[in-house]
């Protein structure tokens, strides 16, 4: 009779067996929500210990200024990823309107107009993968990377593959290069972008249909959304955010480089993802998305502090990207639980 009194208290639950899963719970909903501050902090705390220089005035400028142009191209991104949708053409594009922009100046365009047409260029890219997505109903991630392969194909008829040197320009120059009391200028521009796109996000019907859309695009449709035309303008503002981000390099380099806008398709996804898991449990917006930034760039600038190769930086953000859907899923599937 004591065995089956033993056995019975072996299977009822104990203190530390209901313990154990509330703790794994309450640290899987913290990944899922504060993921991106962890590992910021986490990265933070480590390179502080490994450098004396990484904490320093001058160096957390650096790290806000690097993070600027990638900031501002994320926070396009993350008004088509709002929509449920992707957008694979945003780095090309950012190389294609660098040598456009040049390459006009270098024509004897002002660089003003030069800026101008490389604005509308990317309007007409948002327009076009908006039509493919929405009209043709083509697949987002194949009918943006196809758009990005015209863009690439673009930027070397144009260029011929070669740089288009426009370092004589001391207005295009001051674009980008140089402070306004002691901060870099790139990190106005982020601000200032940052801030507008957040408002269109949040207080304005666009924000909330394309919130809507994806939410449930069929929902939208019913409650009367335009769900085309919303889609489409988010791509425009996409591509906008992607050329500005191109003529920034451009004027930051002194050229426009066929590849230098390349490597922020990568790196803008790891940032949305990641700022995904900022207070939202899996959901985008726009100051998750510049915290996400950040981490990436704090993240480049110690692996450079401890003198790590250049190609590391590849597999950082790879890592970085995939760590982000990790959290990014974890939260969506907690808000949903």
């Amino acid at each position: 009779m004591s065995t089956a009194l033993d056995e019975e208290q072996l299977q009822q639950p104990t203190f530390i067996n209901k313990l154990v899963p509330r703790i794994g719970r309450i640290a899987t909903i913290s990944l899922g929500k504060y993921g991106a501050l962890i590992v910021l902090a986490l990265l933070v705390v480590l390179f502080a210990l490994a450098s004396p220089y990484y904490l320093t005035p001058t160096n957390v400028l650096e790290i806000l200024n690097a993070a600027a142009l990638s900031g501002i191209i994320s926070c396009g991104l993350t008004i088509i990823l709002v929509s449920g949708l992707f957008d694979l053409s945003l780095g090309y594009l950012a190389s294609c309107s660098g040598i456009l922009i040049t390459h006009l100046m270098g024509l004897g365009v002002s660089w003003p107009l030069a800026v101008l047409i490389g604005i509308a260029s990317g309007v007409l890219t948002g327009l076009v993968n908006g039509f493919l997505v929405t009209r043709w109903h083509i697949n987002a991630l194949v009918a943006t990377l196809g758009t990005g392969s015209c863009l690439v194909g673009i930027n070397y008829v144009i260029s011929g593959g070669a740089p288009q040197d426009v370092s004589e320009n001391a207005g295009f120059a001051s674009l980008s290069i140089g402070h306004l009391l002691g901060i870099p200028k790139l990190v106005y521009y982020l601000v200032v972008i940052a801030a507008i796109l957040w408002v269109i996000l949040n207080k304005t019907d666009f924000g909330r249909n394309i919130q809507a859309c994806g939410g449930n695009v069929e929902a939208a449709r019913l409650a009367g959304v335009r769900v085309a035309r919303t889609i489409t303008l988010g791509y425009v503002v996409v591509g906008v955010c992607a050329v500005i981000t191109g003529a920034l390099v451009a004027s930051s380099i002194g050229s426009g480089q066929v590849t230098a806008g390349d490597s922020f398709t990568l790196s803008s996804f790891a940032a949305a993802f990641l700022g995904s898991t900022v207070m939202r449990e899996g959901q985008f917006h726009i100051v998750g998305t510049v915290v996400g930034v950040i981490l990436v760039s704090a993240g480049f600038n110690g692996l450079a502090l401890l003198g790590v190769p250049a190609y590391a930086e590849n597999l950082f953000s790879g890592l970085l990207l995939i760590c982000a859907v990790a959290f990014s899923s974890l939260g969506r599937s907690l808000s949903q639980a």
